[in-house]
């Protein structure tokens, strides 16, 4: 068997496969190690070879079927068998070999041991053996087998080196899949509503394609084996699957994965081949990010809350500026790659990591109920994560001004800091406005602009402070206001200017 000893004390397992189908394509080694055990347990005795190979067992027996009744998640019943295998070649190991069954030829190489058989091949998606092998408690030997890849194989005609085939979970097939094209054999296809989860995981990425046919591959190898090609549409109408039921997919459409691929592989030729890209840096690069930034915020108020009744132009126009934005992401994450600092995966998975933490409301067990909870909590954890003294730090000093005074005062309510009532604002708005009034504006009719003095900005200043926070506990963003007001008094200097020009229809 090419078995190893086990190391003193570590009782020992060996995990043999009972082939994809009937008894005919159990391998003859895997019959040796049910007669050398001293023990057998069976993950399922729902395999149709299950039942013929260990009526040849000479020590007890034990079908694991029953755990799959008391585990809530697939978790939880392979660690339920992986326990009972350990406890079944603990209770082997402690009885000094007494209970080893007698066998012709020579005794299997490493002493008395458990055999732990399971469908098809051990190494091919069997989670209980992985995690068998990484339990210290016992010492596992692992004999090859036939899997149901090689039946898969031989009734497409592929050869999945050739294909560049993928192997993908059907219980987390949106996951596995995301960014694949195909071809992709999919497992686990147990339940009709795991092939129905994977119809609709691939058509909510790829949207209608009524062309798509996929190939149902079930009981491979038995007499009513079923080899039948359906359009996507019917995946999970056509039969009933079970634990022998497996899917393959030719082809998917492009999904979000493999668009933002080429992008980087785009990215990567235009720095090796174009001249200007060559000389980018950090540095130079800086103002195209501020600038694309503002050129997004400009389509983002374009599209405004307009919902259904957007045009279509804004749309196309906030999908362009989006595209610029990214752009400049992934041309910073290509020049760090570059210096060996990090890539764009490393982005992307810092971000992952760091947004999954800052949520445990969603992915923990915090209850966070109203949007203030969250961005209390928010605010904790980043400082402690930074290890910043003061919420206040990272905050970029070049933010615009009235954005940099929402951004405080949204800070200091995260932290339960009172900064007065909404009345109170209104009143500061007023007594700044007083003050004003009373400055010496001196004569303005020669439209020359006043020297302001430190009253004056001081005064100035309050009102406009007053003014952001007063926006901001109404709901409004006092930058984007104040935007949209240059932007709306932008239009009348352009009407006024079109109306001046000679040939104007403008009485006035």
């Amino acid at each position: 068997m090419g078995a190893t000893a086990p190391p003193p004390g570590r009782p020992r397992v060996v995990v043999a496969g009972l082939g994809p189908a009937g008894p005919e394509l159990v391998p003859a080694i895997t019959r040796d190690v049910v007669r050398g055990a001293a023990r057998c347990l069976v993950r399922t005795g729902r395999h149709p070879s299950a039942a013929a190979v260990v009526a040849e067992a000479t020590g007890p027996v034990t079908f694991l079927d029953h755990l799959y009744e008391r585990g809530a998640t697939f978790d939880d019943v392979y660690g339920a068998i992986v326990d009972e295998v350990v406890a079944a070649a603990t209770a082997v190991a402690a009885s000094d070999g007494d209970d080893t069954p007698s066998v012709e030829g020579p005794p299997p190489p490493g002493g008395p041991y458990v055999a732990y058989l399971v469908p098809g091949s051990p190494l091919v998606a069997e989670r209980t053996v992985v995690a068998l092998r990484a339990d210290p408690r016992v010492h596992v030997d692992v004999v090859p087998g036939l899997s149901f890849l090689d039946l898969a194989w031989a009734r497409l005609g592929v050869d999945p080196v050739d294909a560049g085939v993928r192997l993908v979970d059907g219980t987390d097939f949106a996951v596995q899949a995301a960014g694949e094209r195909g071809p992709l054999l999919v497992a686990q296809c147990h339940r009709r509503d795991v092939l129905s989860e994977v119809k609709l995981a691939a058509d909510d990425r790829a949207g209608e394609d009524p062309g798509r046919t996929a190939v149902l591959l079930h009981h491979l190898g038995l007499d009513d084996e079923v080899v039948v090609e359906v359009p996507w549409a019917d995946l999970d109408r056509t039969l009933d699957p079970d634990h022998l039921t497996s899917v393959w997919v030719p082809r998917l459409a492009p999904a979000v994965g493999a668009e933002l691929v080429a992008l980087e592989e785009l990215v990567r030729t235009l720095r090796a081949r174009c001249p200007w890209d060559r000389l980018q840096t950090h540095a130079s690069l800086a103002r195209h990010l501020l600038e694309e930034a503002y050129e997004a915020l400009d389509a983002i108020e374009a599209v405004g809350d307009a919902g259904p009744d957007v045009a279509p132009e804004a749309v196309a126009h906030l999908e362009e500026e989006l595209g610029d934005l990214m752009f400049q992401v992934y041309f910073h994450a290509r020049l760090a790659a570059e210096e060996g600092w990090f890539t764009l995966a490393d982005v992307a998975r810092t971000l992952h990591d760091k947004l999954v933490h800052r949520h445990p409301h969603v992915f923990g067990d915090t209850a966070a109920t109203t949007p203030e909870d969250v961005a209390a909590r928010w605010e904790v954890m980043k400082k402690a994560e930074k290890g910043r003294a003061s919420v206040t730090d990272g905050i970029p000093a070049a933010l615009p001004a009235l954005a940099l005074a929402a951004k405080l005062q949204r800070k200091a309510q995260s932290l339960g800091i009172d900064t007065g009532s909404l009345d109170e604002r209104r009143r500061q708005v007023e007594a700044g406005l007083g003050v004003l009034a009373r400055l010496d504006t001196a004569d303005e009719s020669s439209g020359e602009t006043l020297e302001a003095s430190a009253e004056t900005t001081a005064a100035v200043g309050d009102v406009l402070f007053a003014l952001a926070d007063t926006a901001r506990r109404l709901g409004v963003d006092p930058e984007t206001a104040l935007r949209s007001r240059a932007g709306e008094f932008r239009r009348v200097l352009q009407a006024r200017e079109d109306a001046s020009r000679p040939g104007s229809d403008d009485p006035s």
